[in-house]
């Protein structure tokens, strides 16, 4: 009995040290287990965050179903290259029309070819792109979606969008891949207006400034909510004319067409004139009419020319406006 009772001892002895270091083996076992799931996890990320863009399918303004190239090496998109060089690319070929280019791009565009306005097929198929973006579903009617889809696929932003820079800067940038730096540029160029606006709020607290463009002796008022306009009175916060607010709704367009008697009606406190009439604009600022505004008697025109951006927008566009505003306006 007394050896029986001691082997029991000795059992149970041994019972409980291997129950110990079960349970210890277990528990650093366990450990190992979730470091090495913690490991993997974490080089699943990195992996996840590696790996290249890949393409994809998006559907446009006009509702195609656009397949979109992993990484597009020829993008063209003209009259959109603002938002392109904005996010680092150089476009395949730039907008142009019979009297020019968007010579606010040239340090950018300066050996991009140019292809007509009205894109024609033949010349976009010279140029080889693996990706087309057009602006307005006016540009691609009578079939010529049809035919530059077979070139390259072709994405239609859409007149709502492309009215909207920083919408269409927004749209683009998720094609590229670069949604990132769409909202980045996005945040600068908002900063900046900040800061302009303040500077510009001290000079010349709530006078009203008009944009006018003159052009083959005819003067254009912008919209407020178009081009220099939206930067000037949305961005800016600086007060429009009397004109602009009599413009009639269905009828504005970026430029409204101003004629002289109306024109003699212009209260604007300063003027701001993108001068593309060359051989008739002395002529045309002799008019009585002309001299007697205000803005004129008071030698509160300022004139820009037809190769600065204040025809058009975007954020390069809208940046270059903001410079010049403080130049002209700030004394």
């Amino acid at each position: 009995m007394t050896g029986l009772l001691a082997l029991m001892l000795v059992l149970s002895a041994c019972g409980n040290k291997s129950e110990n270091n079960s349970g210890n083996a277990a528990t650093e076992n366990a450990g190992n287990a979730t470091e090495n799931a913690g490991n993997a996890t974490e080089n699943a990320g990195n992996n996840t965050a590696a790996e290249p863009p890949t393409e994809k399918v998006v559907k446009d303004a006009m509702g195609h179903d656009v397949t979109i190239p992993a990484e597009p090496k020829r993008i063209l998109a003209s009259y959109l290259e603002d938002p392109v060089v904005t996010l680092g690319k150089t476009p395949v070929a730039q907008w142009s029309v019979a009297n020019g280019i968007q010579d606010y791009l040239a340090p950018q565009l300066k050996d991009v070819p140019t292809i007509g306005w009205d894109l024609p097929v033949e010349n976009v198929l010279s140029l080889a792109p693996d990706l087309i973006i057009v602006g307005s579903e006016s540009a691609v009617q009578k079939g010529l979606y049809e035919q530059y889809a077979k070139i390259a696929p072709t994405y239609v932003l859409g007149d709502k969008v492309n009215n909207d820079w920083r919408e269409t800067l927004k749209t683009i940038g998720g094609l590229l891949n670069e949604s990132e730096d769409a909202d980045k540029a996005i945040a600068e160029y908002d900063q900046k207006a900040a800061d302009t606006k303040a500077k510009l709020a001290g000079a010349i607290d709530k006078q009203s400034v008009a944009v006018l463009w003159l052009v083959a002796k005819n003067f254009y008022i912008v919209d407020e909510t178009k081009s220099s306009g939206a930067v000037l009175y949305k961005d800016l916060g600086l007060t429009p004319p009397n004109l602009v607010n009599e413009i009639p709704e269905k009828s504005k367009a970026s430029w409204n067409p101003v004629a002289m008697e109306k024109l003699a009606g212009l209260t604007a406190d300063h003027i701001i004139l993108v001068n593309s009439d060359k051989t008739d604009a002395a002529e045309t600022l002799k008019n009585p009419v002309w001299k007697n505004i205000p803005a004129v008697k008071n030698n509160h025109v300022y004139e820009v020319p037809a190769s600065s951006a204040w025809l058009y927008s975007g954020k390069i566009a809208g940046e270059q406006m903001m410079d010049d505003a403080v130049k002209l306006l700030v004394k």
